[in-house]
């Protein structure tokens, strides 16, 4: 299985990353980042860089496609060579996935029309404009398309693509080796859960 992640300028690290670090423990599964043209991309913090190790002329036909978001997601909504590429690719990969604000560049490519779909809380009904359905759940499968909440989520929605993909006891087995058995130190994950006042803090962490 061959996964590509593509890159744009301003992507969320994690939301990259998360899915990557899933995926490539697999039997058989091999990751590339890909961009419009290869070499590095950095991030939204402006202070980290992952390289495109190929061009989206490089792998026009991947198995899995992983769309991060980030601040950067409204010019890459616009990247025509981007959106190009993801419906090309989506129509042979057998699954087309997304983590955080990267389900409206799915949206922007028209993948996403009369379909259920999430993202980042602060964002997610913005979906509406594009004709999807937004959901508010960790993860969200519809046909060959997978899209995950904000930012940690991309790692649920890795493990629950690789069980479906792969079968159940392989996922199992990445979650093992990575050790994910999440106890945060709050109850302050979900705008659902949060304290009064929190959500409008953390909005201005990602203006």
């Amino acid at each position: 299985m061959h996964v590509a992640i593509p890159l744009y300028p301003r992507f969320t690290a994690l939301d990259a990353v998360g899915p990557y670090t899933v995926l490539a423990f697999a039997p058989g599964w091999t990751v590339t980042f890909v961009a419009a043209e290869a070499g590095p991309v950095t991030d939204d913090q402006g202070t980290l860089t992952l390289t495109a190790t190929a061009s989206y002329e490089d792998v026009p036909r991947p198995d899995v496609i992983v769309v991060p978001g980030g601040p950067g997601t409204m010019e890459a909504m616009a990247d025509e060579a981007l959106l190009g590429w993801i419906r090309q690719a989506h129509e042979h990969a057998r699954w087309t996935t997304s983590v955080c604000s990267g389900s409206l560049v799915l949206a922007a490519a028209g993948l996403l029309e009369g379909l259920k779909a999430t993202s980042h809380w602060g964002i997610l009904e913005a979906l509406r404009q594009y004709g999807a359905e937004p959901v508010s759940e960790r993860v969200v499968t519809e046909g060959n398309i997978v899209t995950a909440a904000g930012v940690s989520a991309g790692i649920d929605m890795a493990l629950t693509l690789l069980a479906q993909a792969a079968d159940p006891t392989t996922a199992q087995a990445v979650q093992l080796v990575i050790e994910y058995d999440p106890h945060p130190p709050f109850d302050s994950g979900s705008p659902k859960t949060a304290p009064e006042g929190l959500s409008e803090l953390a909005l201005k962490l990602i203006a």
